[in-house]
């Protein structure tokens, strides 16, 4: 059957490209989603795909001509085999590889078993229905495809709507006004006399919004016409994978599987007294004493939440400081700001074994590089030291897709792994484990599929620590730069010094701006302050469109606003901060 492989569609206002290179001659064999040909605009630079496996028939225009949106350029003869030619026969030839006694073992030898459906089920098929699985969905389908999502959970969403982002920043609120209305209304001139909490309440308030949240999902899902296939999904080879044991066909298969928490030798998790995360977010009553194990961004917002609703709360960390990656100068001042608000800090030690007991756990702890053992009572255990790749159980070895030494997904530019028409993306390959990072991916590889130029800037993935001050970073820190030998000046500015933060009585922290010394250009933002994760927002903006620091110093901030502070760190790059 003969395909014809068409100009994509390359973007808004793009009607013409030019044809840049041939990456594929007549009678060359071409798997799906192999780069068949260059286009070349004024804008970028994109890679036409092959629809389906088979051998290029011909061309149908030159390099250097310019061609329309969806004008041929080569037709396909689909499933046809290649002409023989010393080249491609020593090339196609995994043969002896085949034979090895390795390969054998494997029930299904990665790309080298079954041929390629010629007919599939879905265009795209996604396996993980979290923020990063089900935003690739959607703007898969809103692209054309014929698109469906696997999900093994009775929700979608995953894990960050079910189970961590949105549940947590529920109960931060809560916990928020209720540390409010007992310790610091009393100071506007609100007395409220007996403040009681009702945890119940809290909760049945975390679960109303998690249940709106994952609704919400759904709908969207009908109303893109994404087909929910429900169970557990296991890819077997190019275009084919099983949901539940069912077979599957897609031209296109995204892995989105996500992440799970982090397992420690020696703490054994129950979801009781030792909990992850999950376990932590669904206490039924308020510990007496908290153990956190871990001092990253998990860890210090449910350490947080429980210790506003009274529990006395110590965060045991290996590392000598808190929030690994975060500029050194930003760290020290969070670290302050936690322990005047009663947190106790165990920093450079290490748990090494958890004894549940009658009344609750007791801890082994030591210094991380080595002395005495001490003893660490608790009633309730948090395990947060971060969390791994989901990639076990779903086929990905059989299928002979690659994995790194942490057991993330090996995948390059353009999110494709080791098979052929097999895709990953968010938690689950190299990065950091963010929501928006996944989302940015999946949307960015459901436009490379459509032919468009996908992308994602890692330089401009702002991080967020949803504690009181939040804590927020985008761009480079200061030790990044010195150790790039990147030179660089900075600018800050207090929440002390701004009205609005005086105002809501909220001025711990501040903004730093780094820029570049010789061309002004913003590389790094890092906050500590209220609403700071709301604050980064610009400044990411700041560093994906490469603007100045004076840029930003020049844009009018409404007064009076906590924005401002972000104007005056970046006036105060070059000395001009106004209002210090």
């Amino acid at each position: 059957m003969a395909i014809e492989i068409k100009v994509p569609a390359l973007g808004e206002s793009v009607t013409t490209a030019t044809v840049g290179k041939w990456l594929k001659q007549p009678g060359d064999a071409v798997a799906v989603d192999e780069p068949v040909v260059e286009l070349e605009t004024d804008k970028v630079s994109v890679e036409v795909p092959a629809p389906a496996t088979g051998v290029l028939e011909s061309h149908a225009a030159k390099e250097g001509d310019e061609v329309e949106v969806g004008a041929v350029l080569a037709i396909l003869a689909e499933g046809a085999k290649a002409a023989a030619k010393p080249a491609s026969a020593s090339k196609a030839a995994p043969e002896p590889k085949a034979a090895a006694p390795a390969a054998e073992k494997k029930p299904v030898p990665a790309a080298a078993s079954a041929a390629p459906p010629s007919e599939t089920d879905y265009d795209v098929v996604v396996i993980g229905a979290g923020p990063g699985g089900y935003v690739c969905a959607i703007r898969a389908a809103q692209l054309g495809f014929k698109v469906a999502c696997v999900e093994k959970r009775a929700t979608l969403g995953g894990t960050c709507l079910n189970v961590g982002c949105i549940p947590s920043k529920a109960l931060l609120q809560s916990s928020e006004n209720y540390h409010a209305a007992k310790e610091d209304f009393a100071v506007h001139g609100i007395d409220i006399a007996g403040v009681k909490l009702n945890l119940a309440q809290m909760q049945k308030r975390k679960a109303g919004i998690v249940e709106a949240n994952v609704k919400g999902v759904e709908y969207l899902f009908k109303k893109n016409g994404i087909t929910w296939l429900k169970g557990e999904g296991k890819v077997q080879s190019t275009g084919r994978l099983t949901v539940d044991g069912k077979p599957v066909t897609a031209k296109h298969i995204v892995i989105a599987a996500g992440s799970d928490s982090a397992g420690l030798k020696g703490v054994e998790v129950d979801e009781k007294v030792i909990v992850t995360s999950t376990g932590a977010l669904e206490l039924a009553a308020v510990p007496k004493k908290l153990v956190v194990i871990g001092g990253g961004v998990i860890g210090l917002e449910l350490g947080s939440v429980w210790h506003r609703l009274g529990a006395e709360v110590t965060v045991i960390e290996f590392l000598d400081r808190l929030v690994p990656g975060t500029d050194n100068e930003v760290e020290a001042a969070f670290r302050k700001v936690l322990v005047k608000q009663g947190l106790q800090l165990k920093l450079g030690h290490k748990v090494t074994k958890a004894e549940k007991t009658g009344k609750g756990v007791k801890l082994t702890v030591e210094p991380s590089q080595g002395g005495a053992a001490e003893t660490v009572e608790a009633d309730i255990v948090l395990l947060a030291i971060g969390r791994t790749a989901a990639s076990k159980n779903m086929g990905l070895a059989e299928a002979g897709i690659a994995l790194d030494n942490r057991g993330r997904i090996e995948v390059d530019d353009h999110f494709a792994t080791s098979v052929p028409g097999v895709y990953a993306i968010g938690d689950v390959i190299r990065g950091p484990m963010l929501a928006h990072k996944a989302e940015e991916e999946g949307v960015a590889l459901a436009e490379i599929l459509a032919g468009q130029a996908g992308h994602v800037n890692y330089d401009a993935i702002p991080g967020v620590v949803y504690t009181w001050p939040e804590v927020a970073t985008v761009g480079f820190t200061e030790e990044q730069l010195k150790e790039k030998g990147v030179s660089y000046k900075v600018g800050k500015f207090p929440f002390m010094a701004n009205g609005r933060a005086r105002a809501i009585g909220m001025t711990d922290g501040f903004v730093k701006v780094i820029a570049d010394a010789t061309t002004d250009r913003v590389l790094g933002v890092h906050i500590l302050g209220p609403v700071a994760g709301e604050l980064i927002a610009e400044c990411t903006m700041a560093i994906e469109f490469g603007a100045s620091s004076e840029d930003i110093g020049r844009v009018c901030h409404a007064h009076p606003t906590l924005s401002e502070a972000v104007k005056e760190a970046a006036l105060g790059v070059n000395g001009m901060s106004l209002n210090i």
